[in-house]
């Protein structure tokens, strides 16, 4: 069959972009009809004000709420299930995240929780929630996870020393308020670690097996947008326009690879963080390129794409140099924006790789990446990132 014209859906919430967004959220959690909201946050985003900025205007529309701010990078399952009792014991009724993946991903998993009534552990994997959440509201303070959009929600399960990926369209939020102005506080770490994820996010689903016309299309327009702006956001951290277009780029590519998935940089970093609770943006970073290595030959000519929209000449190249020119713009990229390090750097050592590589084989996002691994291509990916 043509290309284009095999079965697709696409799926995206309801999304508001610009300067004050965020201040839109009492407005709208009145729309859908919430009387009791649990503000889900962590506590550099409260010490940061901009949760403050959004229960200020759940104020103004006249609604209560609590603040729900117990949560560490990565979130915890134990993390999810107290965000579960306290949702339940305030009788709350609607949702609003505000701050990074973290968060987001948090409130998703009370919500799952507290219309299913199941542990969160019972729903990893491909539509395994079977009742809608409440209402959800989101409000991204990084430019990178666009779990704001996604339908995915990963959690750690610090016991198992494990990540699990719950996909399903019942986790997209109802409603994402997008406010580059969120992205100024933003350390310059942060901010690289985020907009690395985001590329990672693009590039994975433009070379995904279930890509689509549509994913393609916010695919190379987020890479576009951050190819452009990443670095030098990092170097001017005021510069709105700027911060603008990571947004942008960061939205793009979630519309991309929620409906797209994803391939072995994300299945690979969330064993990573699952087992280590390192940083998911830093993980893609240190793997982006050695995977785009192994899955170069599998899909050449989409990579030579993403190369193209990424600013390179690969004009009279053949498939070998242009490998090596995006292999080289990618370590250059990841150099200039300061993500440095290598796996061994962060904790990891050859021992580890054996049991890091069967979590990634069995991770939903290994699905989808567009050449099948063996265990030990995928444990030489990892030996290649030390």
């Amino acid at each position: 069959m043509a290309e284009g014209l095999e079965l697709r859906k696409f799926l995206a919430p309801e999304f508001i972009c610009g300067a004050g967004a965020r201040q839109l959220a009492g407005r709208y959690a009145k729309n859908l009809g919430g009387r009791k909201i649990l503000v889900v946050s962590d506590p550099g985003v409260v010490e940061a004000g901009w949760t403050k900025d959004v229960t200020d205007s759940l104020e103004a529309a006249g609604l209560s709420y609590v603040l729900f701010t117990a949560i560490t990078p990565n979130p915890k399952v134990e993390e999810v299930m107290a965000g579960v009792a306290l949702y339940q014991a305030e009788r709350c009724d609607l949702l609003v995240a505000v701050g990074g993946g973290s968060p987001i991903d948090c409130a998703k998993g009370i919500g799952i929780v507290s219309t299913n009534k199941r542990h969160i552990l019972d729903f990893e994997g491909v539509d395994m929630v079977t009742s809608p959440m409440p209402p959800l509201i989101c409000i991204p303070t990084t430019g990178g996870t666009s779990a704001d959009v996604s339908q995915f929600a990963i959690i750690s399960n610090p016991m198992e020393r494990v990540k699990i990926a719950i996909i399903s369209k019942s986790v997209v939020p109802d409603i994402a308020l997008i406010d580059p102005v969120t992205l100024t506080t933003m350390d310059p770490y942060l901010t690289a670690c985020t907009g690395l994820d985001a590329m990672t996010h693009a590039i994975e689903a433009f070379v995904s097996t279930a890509r689509s016309n549509m994913t393609d299309l916010h695919a190379l327009e987020a890479l576009r947008l951050l190819s452009a702006s990443l670095v030098p956001s990092i170097r001017n951290p005021e510069d709105l326009n700027l911060r603008g277009d990571v947004m942008m780029g960061s939205l793009q590519a979630g519309l991309a690879f929620s409906n797209a998935i994803l391939g072995a940089t994300h299945a690979m970093a969330h064993s990573l963080g699952g087992a280590l609770d390192l940083a998911h943006g830093e993980c893609n970073a240190i793997l982006l390129d050695h995977v785009i290595e192994f899955n170069f030959a599998a899909s050449p000519e989409r990579f030579e794409r993403i190369a193209q929209v990424m600013g390179l000449d690969l004009r009279g190249l053949g498939d070998q140099e242009s490998k090596k020119a995006l292999l080289r713009h990618v370590r250059e990229l990841k150099a200039q924006a300061g993500v440095a390090r290598t796996l061994a750097e962060v904790g990891v050592g050859v021992s580890d790789l054996s049991l890091f590589s069967e979590h990634a084989l069995k991770d939903p996002c290994m699905a989808t990446n567009p050449r099948r691994p063996s265990k030990r291509d995928i444990e030489v990916v990892y030996e290649e990132s030390l």
